[in-house]
């Protein structure tokens, strides 16, 4: 079984170019793919790859026509967590300066929570660490049979703390207690089960499959909605019914006569695509 504190942080000399962290590839219908490019650290985070994917994430918060949105990472493996590099400074840093330095991942996590458009998580390889935390921020997980997760913070003495709001939110804080404090590794099967994965494929190819289904039926749903949809979930989890009523009452008479929403229904009605249908 893989080691979710050996596997991550082991030392690798080689010294590939870092010219380009994170690669963005959209398509012309607006599916777009973000690919954690530091294969030769099995995408463990560093300070520059965090801000990469910070920069990467604010771009597509204000980019027009993005439908979708898939995290990956290069070489077959998603993130492996910190980088022993990274880490290892953060020993001879100051409380005030680690503080700093875990801002710029939370900022960059709530970067990826705060994109309009579906998120999707493709998992294969590890997730570990602040990986499955970036997991657990997208709006959804698809990971290969393969796949292996773990929040393995405690067992170097630290906590899972600036991915917690987006893995309490994901699997729930009984799940989340018993992995925080034991930091045990754990497979796609149990990740699906407890809600941290949305679905399961076989291997790379089914990934692959996977990833081209959800692009598709993405372009049936209205962009506007989607991103109302998402923020209405964040708005009402947890809250009594009769506290959030009117609320739900509103936003729903205010997208009846949107335009995207009046010409939803009248496609539907005339038995023809939606305008922002391909």
């Amino acid at each position: 079984m893989t080691n979710p504190i050996a596997d991550p942080l082991v030392e690798i000399t080689d010294t590939d170019a870092e010219s380009r962290l994170v690669d963005i590839d959209a398509t012309p219908e607006g599916v777009a793919t973000v690919t954690l490019n530091r294969a030769f650290r099995r995408n463990a985070f560093n300070a520059e790859l965090i801000a990469a994917l910070h920069e990467a994430f604010e771009t597509l918060q204000g980019a027009e026509g993005v439908r979708v949105v898939f995290l990956r990472g290069a070489g077959g493996t998603f993130s492996a967590g910190a980088d022993l590099e990274w880490m290892r400074e953060a020993i001879d840093r100051t409380e005030s300066d680690n503080r700093d330095d875990a801002m710029q991942l939370a900022r960059m996590l709530k970067s990826l929570w705060d994109i309009p458009a579906l998120t999707v998580a493709l998992v294969e390889g590890g997730a570990f660490g602040g990986g499955a935390g970036l997991a657990a921020a997208c709006d959804m997980a698809v990971a290969t049979v393969d796949a292996k997760f773990s929040f393995s913070e405690v067992r170097l003495g630290l906590i899972a703390a600036t991915i917690s709001p987006y893995v309490v939110g994901a699997i729930g804080p009984r799940q989340a207690r018993a992995l925080f404090a034991t930091g045990k590794v754990f497979d796609a099967a149990h990740a699906e089960k407890i809600g941290l994965v949305n679905e399961v494929v076989a291997d790379t190819a089914a990934l692959e499959a996977a990833r081209d289904r959800i692009g598709v039926e993405m372009m049936a749903c209205g962009p506007e909605a989607v991103a109302a949809s998402k923020k209405l979930v964040e708005d009402v989890a947890y809250r009594p019914v009769e506290d959030v009523m009117e609320e739900t009452a509103r936003r729903i008479a205010r997208t009846r006569v949107s335009p995207e929403g009046q010409e939803g229904v009248r496609a539907f009605l005339e038995k023809r695509k939606p305008n922002w249908q391909v």
